[in-house]
């Protein structure tokens, strides 16, 4: 038996520091693993040069996930053909196109040449590696498998990438013809309507009801425009302020999955995001638990998802499957506990959970397609409408005006 000090971070973040005895560091490892813990150090001894180290300066920061993605591949293929993993980094640190990443390899390279292992090495830059990086890393160190997960750290960056470039793509447009619809809109209603208001005013006629509503928000946007804009940004602020406090957030996220159309885009999205991961991290060999307290930690888009994590994770923690754990969490659709059922029944769980991820990303694809193919005639028809009542409610004036001079 010799002596092993580890350090770990526990579900909640808080990172935790101990001394234990074990037959081998593969040993330990596995005993943390069992209990939901995400390794930072494993080393032989009753010291740790964690602790020496983590009170340095933290260089770099976050880096684009494409560059992390060429990056893993770079040092997957350097590994698989031989080179030593210091050697490799050192030269990728070297030749790498983005300084961050650069700076942050340099220090990798270092630490692993003064025996720290890999995970341990990126565990001290997590504002460029996360606990989803630092589990499959630690899982492919243990099994003699980096080479291969590296690959795989870079198919699930890859996939995730592409699916948010296709919703960014989606929207970019829709988007850029809003504002420049709205601001259209603005320049008729503040500098066009106003010059014929005065003009409409000096002749004294009845003017069409279309026109007199359209003076009067004219008029009315012009005489209150400050009070509001002062209006709207201490409402924008007050919203902020709400949705950062717990239950604020909660309400705010709980609200977001029920609108309707966009609320069930919103849960593919997360499903297939948390399912590509969950299925990444079983395939590496990361143990069920252990991948569910990852999920849990990196999942604060929506802390509904994030909840259901926790109780699946306690759930889990107590002896229960996975797919009974994600049933009583109460936020997850049937077929996805049955597909995990499936899954479990006959041995291929991270094969169908991948399948399943597949199901959801293909529900977003197609959610993309359709919404691009309706939301651009809308909002050129609507615009159009809008600025037709406006020039109507000119014109309509105008040509009663040449009919009263023709007389």
């Amino acid at each position: 038996m010799q002596k092993y000090s580890y350090v770990v971070k526990d579900s909640s973040g808080k990172t935790l520091k101990g001394v234990v005895n074990a037959e081998s560091r593969e040993r330990v490892i596995f005993a943390l693993q069992n209990k939901g813990f995400i390794i930072l150090e494993v080393r032989e001894g009753g010291g740790t040069m964690f602790g020496k180290t983590a009170g340095r300066k933290r260089v770099g920061g976050k880096v684009p996930g494409h560059v992390l993605a060429f990056f893993a591949e770079q040092l997957s293929t350097l590994i698989a053909g031989g080179v030593p993993l210091v050697r490799a980094i050192a030269l990728l640190s070297e030749y790498a196109s983005n300084p961050r990443l650069g700076l942050v390899l340099n220090q990798v390279a270092k630490d692993i040449a003064a025996g720290n292992s890999l995970h341990s090495a990126l565990a001290r830059h997590p504002k460029t590696f996360n606990n989803i990086w630092l589990s499959l890393v630690q899982a492919g160190e243990v099994g003699g498998q980096l080479a291969e997960t590296l690959g795989q750290i870079a198919l699930y960056i890859k996939t995730q990438e592409a699916m948010k470039s296709k919703i960014i793509t989606a929207i970019t447009y829709p988007a850029i013809l809003m504002v420049a619809s709205v601001g259209v809109l603005i320049y008729f209603i503040l500098g066009i309507v106003p010059t014929f208001a005065q003009i409409f005013k000096d002749f004294n006629i009845d003017l069409p009801m279309i026109t007199v509503l359209v003076l009067g928000v004219s008029s009315f946007l012009i005489n209150h425009g400050i009070l509001i804009i002062v209006s709207l940004v201490v409402l924008f602020l007050a919203f902020r302020f709400y949705i950062k406090t717990p239950e604020g957030r909660k309400h705010w996220h709980a609200f977001l999955l029920s609108v309707p159309l966009f609320g069930n885009f919103l849960r593919n999205i997360y499903y297939s995001r948390m399912l590509t991961t969950l299925a990444t991290l079983l395939r590496s060999g990361v143990t069920i638990l252990n991948a569910i307290v990852v999920l849990e930690e990196s999942f604060n888009t929506n802390v509904i998802i994030q909840n259901a994590l926790r109780i699946a994770k306690a759930e889990v923690a107590a002896g229960k499957s996975i797919s009974d754990s994600f049933r009583e969490a109460g936020v997850f659709p049937g077929l996805m506990t049955e597909m995990m059922l499936m899954g479990e029944e006959s041995g291929k769980l991270p094969s169908i959970i991948g399948t399943l991820s597949k199901f959801y990303a293909d529900n977003v694809d197609q959610f993309i397609a359709r919404f691009s193919a309706v939301i651009d005639p809308i909002l050129v028809v609507g615009v159009g409408v809008l600025i037709g009542i406006i020039v109507a409610s000119i014109f309509l004036p105008i040509f009663k005006l040449s009919q009263i001079g023709g007389q």
